[in-house]
């Protein structure tokens, strides 16, 4: 079962920048898509970008310019760097891994970092 770590996060005033990578336990075989959401408190898990395997990028309009995602496949990490932060983007972010497989779709979630933006 593959297990997703993640590091970066933390707190930084507005307009500051912050980095959340997402390492995963083992190697990881396309087709694949890596993924962040976040979550605010009493709001739902929001889709915020996403990497297909081969490096297509997709990012939540509230984000984009902001936001970059990249991986790393021989390293088995995706990297989400956020800059021009604001007080909407405070959330826990979620590094996420799917795989097509027999069983249709597996689904991995890391644990959750908090990403504070202070005024």
């Amino acid at each position: 079962q593959v297990q997703l770590l993640e590091s970066g996060g933390g707190l930084v005033q507005v307009g500051g920048s912050l980095r959340l990578s997402c390492s995963a336990s083992e190697n990881l075989w396309s087709p694949n898509t890596m993924c962040w959401y976040r979550q605010s408190p009493g709001k739902r898990r929001d889709l915020v970008a996403i990497i297909t395997y081969g490096g297509v990028t997709n990012v939540k309009d509230s984000v984009k310019g902001r936001f970059t995602i990249s991986r790393d496949n021989a390293g088995n990490t995706v990297t989400l760097k956020m800059n021009s932060l604001n007080a909407e983007d405070t959330a826990v972010y979620y590094c996420n891994y799917k795989q097509p497989d027999k069983a249709g779709l597996s689904e991995y979630w890391g644990q959750g970092k908090q990403v504070t933006i202070s005024s």
